[in-house]
C-alpha cells in the first residue's frame, strides 16, 4: 500500500514510476526501495552496477526494532543507500549517529470522508483494524472489554483478515464467549474506513510499529485513538498524547475505555489533540516531503 501510495504522490510530482518486485538491473534516475532486509539484495546489485543511481530505502517497524539490530544484510543495506526514510520521528533513534544525516521523516497521509459520518446510537463503538498478527496483539481490546462494567455501552469492531486458521479459530472463540466483540474479518478499504470514521475510538495495541497508517487515518477521520506505548505511535501523536496504555495491559487499556465512555473532558482533550495532528498528516504534506526527498537525492554535488 506504501509503494502505491508513494507512486500516485511521485506521479503527481510529475516523475515516472515503474514498480518492481526486486532491481534486476533497470534503467532508472532513482530507486526506491521498502524495507532493509528484504531490499538487501536489489539495493547492493544497484550500488555495484549503477554506482551512479541514487538509493533511498524507507525502513519499516521490523527494520527499525529488529533487523538493523542484527547486522547483516539489513545493516548493509543502511549503509548503501544514499538516504533513509523513517515514518515517524522517533525512528531516527533507532539508527546509528553517523547515519543520522541521510535521515528523512515523512509521515504518510490520509484524506479526511467524503462525507460526515455519525456515530452508532444504540452503542459506544471501538475500532480494531488491522490484521489478525501477533505482534498487533489483535485481542488486546476485546480482553479489555471483559473488565469492563455490565452497564457499558461499548462495543468493539474488528476488521482485519485472519493470517493463520489459529488466529481465526481465537476470533470466532472470542465472538462467541464475549457479546462485546465483533470480527468482520476482511473488508474492502472504504468500508475499513467508513468504520474507522463512525467510531468513538480506534484501539492500536501493537507490540511494534513502523508508523502505523491507520494512525494517520484515525486522525483524518477526527477518531480518538488509544495506543500501546511504542516508539513508533509516541513518534505520531507525541510524547505528551493522554491516551496511551502500556504494552500488553488489559487493565489499563479497559480503564482507558471506560474513562472516555463516561468522562466527556477526558474524551474531548483526546480528540481536541487529534485535531492539532490533522495538518502533520495532510496529504500534500506528504507529497512535498517527497517531492524534497527525490530533490535532494538527485542534486548534483
Amino acid at each position: 500500500m506504501t509503494a502505491l501510495r508513494w507512486s500516485r504522490l511521485l506521479k503527481d510530482c510529475g516523475h515516472r514510476v515503474v514498480i518492481s518486485e526486486e532491481f534486476t538491473g533497470q534503467k532508472c534516475d532513482v530507486l526506491v526501495a521498502f524495507h532493509a532486509r528484504k531490499s538487501a539484495a536489489s539495493i547492493d546489485r544497484c550500488a555495484r552496477k549503477s554506482p551512479g543511481t541514487p538509493i533511498i530505502l524507507l525502513l519499516t517497524g521490523t527494520d527499525l526494532y529488529g533487523d538493523i539490530h542484527h547486522g547483516g544484510v539489513a545493516a548493509a543495506a543502511l549503509e548503501q543507500a544514499n538516504s533513509l526514510v523513517v515514518l515517524q520521528s522517533r525512528g531516527i533513534n533507532e539508527l546509528p549517529t553517523h547515519l543520522h544525516a541521510k535521515v528523512h521523516v515523512v509521515i504518510q497521509s490520509a484524506k479526511p470522508p467524503q462525507r460526515t459520518v455519525q456515530p452508532l446510537k444504540q452503542n459506544f463503538e471501538v475500532c480494531v483494524s488491522g490484521h489478525l498478527r501477533p505482534v498487533k496483539d489483535p485481542f488486546r481490546a476485546a480482553l479489555a472489554a471483559r473488565q469492563l462494567p455490565c452497564d457499558s455501552r461499548i462495543r468493539i469492531t474488528h476488521v482485519g483478515s485472519a493470517l493463520t486458521p489459529a488466529m481465526q479459530r481465537r476470533a470466532l472463540s472470542e465472538m462467541n464467549r464475549n457479546g462485546r466483540y465483533h470480527w468482520l474479518g476482511e473488508v474492502s478499504g472504504w468500508k475499513a474506513r467508513l468504520i474507522l470514521a463512525r467510531s468513538r475510538l480506534l484501539v492500536l495495541s501493537s507490540n511494534m510499529e513502523g508508523g502505523a497508517n491507520v494512525i494517520s487515518e484515525a486522525v483524518a477521520a477526527a477518531t480518538p485513538i488509544l495506543a500501546s506505548r511504542i516508539s513508533g505511535s509516541i513518534g505520531l501523536l507525541g510524547e505528551d498524547y493522554p491516551g496511551y496504555f502500556d504494552v500488553g495491559s488489559t487493565s489499563k487499556l479497559a480503564d482507558l475505555m471506560n474513562r472516555c465512555e463516561r468522562d466527556e473532558k477526558f474524551y474531548g482533550s483526546l480528540r481536541s489533540h487529534i485535531l492539532n495532528l490533522a495538518p502533520q498528516f495532510a496529504p500534500q504534506r506528504e507529497q512535498e516531503s517527497l517531492r524534497q526527498l527525490i530533490a535532494n537525492v538527485c542534486r548534483k554535488p
